[in-house]
């Protein structure tokens, strides 16, 4: 059942998780970003049941992630090509990518994120583009947008990691607002 709290139907990132959110739909855009792009190829790579990868890619698609476009008149066959909307979704999982890495991979990276050029690994971070400073927990606090709602802008005031005001009284090291 997804969730229907305003706040989190507001929310950025609880519209993310309804798009995106599943583990087979974030698995799949991996795959998308590797190349893959016919139903076959998700299958096949994944182990996924055909009728769970048709539900993925349907959801996918009307969420506009994903163009489906007709690659065989006889039989009729589809390809599924990555949108702009999709494309923005890959520093998501270059970051998903780093932190299993990180935290996860008690014998060593199994798969690294390189550079095309020269093959060198990258170390994926999330850096703000004005100062191209890493964004972290110390240094980030969550503040109303233009479009908040006023129950989305109550709600934020009261939460204490990320309210400057609260923050600091309760021992949070949060001191630098990150404004897109």
């Amino acid at each position: 059942m997804q969730p229907k709290s305003p706040s989190i139907l507001e929310c950025p990132v609880g519209r993310a998780v309804e798009t995106v959110g599943e583990w087979w739909s974030i698995l799949i855009l991996r795959d998308a970003f590797q190349g893959a792009t016919k139903f076959d190829e998700f299958s096949q790579n994944l182990g996924i049941a055909p009728n769970i990868l048709s539900r993925r890619l349907a959801h996918l698609t009307a969420s506009g992630m994903f163009v489906r476009r007709r690659y065989s008149e006889r039989p009729p066959r589809y390809e599924y090509v990555l949108t702009d909307k999709a494309r923005d979704f890959f520093p998501v999982v270059a970051a998903l990518l780093a932190w299993g890495n990180r935290h996860l991979a008690p014998k060593g990276e199994s798969i690294l994120l390189a550079s095309r050029a020269d093959r060198r690994p990258f170390d994926p971070v999330v850096v703000d583009a004005a100062d191209m400073q890493p964004i972290t927990l110390d240094n980030a606090v969550i503040i109303a947008g233009p479009g908040a709602s006023r129950g989305m802008r109550k709600r934020l005031a009261s939460l204490k990691a990320m309210n400057p005001a609260i923050a600091h009284c309760a021992g949070w090291r949060l001191t630098c607002v990150v404004s897109s």
